[in-house]
């Protein structure tokens, strides 16, 4: 039985917090849809300061962000570049054509074809998001899509130069400076001077989300991002330094970001708590951090590596880091996270900005349906079938029963009009 040595925030007050954030968004998107750039422009002004000429930017404002960044900088963005290409082309690779024949004649076949066009949110709130720009941007890139629109919030009144450069290396084929809900409907409603995409992807915060599920429908989505998770499963082989520091790394994302460690070592569960306090103490981002560990950080204390199992798998969590003596047993039986992290020579930070993985991942326990953002999702399935005379008469014969049974005559029709062109054989109209 697991034993809950710190509680998190209860499930009511997220329910209420929420609640306010629908009827605000459902607000924004309402007033972009009807007035169009003029209620994008009121918006951005109101929220972020920010009223320009144009929100795209152009060649030259782009050219002199790219020239603002530091060589340390630029090396670092195009290592996580090609680290992000490299696994989103070897991902692209498995997913293959399919064409079958499955009885003499009947040829049944798909195609794998890329979205025309997606919209990729970059935050840049509380953290320029630059890894964001690499994950939605190149990756989308890499599947085909011909149409990448990045967009981004201003910081402290001004395109932030080291997102905007890193879109543009990543491949965006425009890029806007505008934040939040209004950016998000306004690419996928169009307006006078923005075309629609058709499908949104990113992460961001709570409003953020819920732009894009009151506009899924009208676009595609990549998924719902929520605040950022981690999970952190131990044994009595993880100490206490690290663990406190893998969890406050995820927890500084935001004030509602939930941080827990399941754990089996007793004494690790005792000591993590003084080792939160003392890395807090001197920790830069401590206010976010220590808010989002005292409102949603939890130590929950496990009898054996089965329940751990269970409960991680109940959890689902964006994020879970696996500090025991055997990773591999986990990776081989859990089955709900966003991503694994395994063993303490890699961490979620690694995931987030460098090692190649997308750091776009399911949160709200998402994961128990569904993967993170990876070429897979801006791709299309579509199928076609072709069938020879013979063939056509047996689909319809068979096509036309169930038809009958279904009572739909005029698709029962379809059917008999091919047995009759194919087979010589009058069928009754019904």
């Amino acid at each position: 039985m697991v034993r809950i040595l710190k509680p998190g925030m209860s499930d009511q007050t997220r329910l209420d917090l929420q609640g306010e954030v629908e009827q605000t968004v459902r607000g924004i998107v309402g007033d972009i849809r009807a007035r169009g750039d003029e209620a994008l422009r009121g918006f951005s002004t109101r929220f972020d300061a920010w009223s320009p000429p144009s929100f795209r930017l152009g060649a030259e404002q782009i050219a002199a962000a790219v020239a603002q960044l530091p060589a340390e900088q630029r090396e670092a963005i195009e290592f996580t570049l090609t680290q992000v290409r490299a696994f989103a082309a070897a991902q692209r690779a498995s997913v293959q054509d399919v064409e079958v024949e499955t009885l003499p004649g009947v040829t049944l076949g798909h195609r794998v074809l890329p979205v025309g066009s997606v919209g990729c949110y970059v935050p840049g709130g509380r953290y320029p998001m630059v890894a964001s720009a690499i994950m939605s941007v190149a990756t989308a890139k890499v599947a085909g899509v011909q149409r990448v629109v990045a967009v981004t919030p201003p910081k402290d009144g001004q395109p932030y130069a080291a997102t905007v450069a890193t879109m543009h290396l990543a491949g965006a084929d425009e890029i806007y400076i505008m934040g939040g809900v209004q950016a998000l409907a306004a690419l996928a409603l169009g307006t006078a001077s923005i075309a629609p995409v058709d499908m949104l992807v990113g992460p961001g915060n709570a409003y953020v989300a819920e732009a894009k599920r009151q506009l899924f429908g009208t676009v595609g989505i990549d998924l719902l991002a929520g605040p950022t998770e981690t999970l952190v499963i131990a044994d009595d082989s993880a100490d206490a330094e690290m663990v406190a520091t893998d969890l406050l790394g995820q927890a500084e994302h935001g004030p509602n970001s939930p941080a827990v460690l399941l754990t089996t070592s007793p004494a690790l569960a005792a000591a993590l708590p003084d080792e939160i306090g003392r890395q807090l103490a001197r920790l830069a981002t401590r206010d976010v951090a220590g808010a989002a560990w005292r409102d949603y950080g939890q130590i929950l204390l496990a009898d054996s590596d089965e329940e751990l199992l269970r409960v991680a798998d109940e959890i689902a969590s964006e994020h879970v880091q696996v500090l025991t003596r055997d990773p591999g047993y986990f990776l081989e039986r859990l089955t709900n996270y966003g991503s694994l992290f395994l063993g303490p020579e890699t961490n979620v930070a690694y995931g987030d900005k460098a090692i190649g993985t997308n750091h776009i991942l399911p949160t709200g326990r998402a994961a128990r349906y569904t993967g993170g953002l990876w070429v897979g999702k801006f791709l299309k399935t579509v199928t076609y079938q072709r069938a020879t005379p013979q063939a056509s008469v047996t689909v319809g014969r068979h096509c036309s029963v169930i038809c009958g049974v279904e009572g739909f005559a005029g698709h029962q029709r379809q059917a008999d009009l091919r047995v009759e062109r194919y087979s010589g054989a009058a069928v009754p109209v019904s």
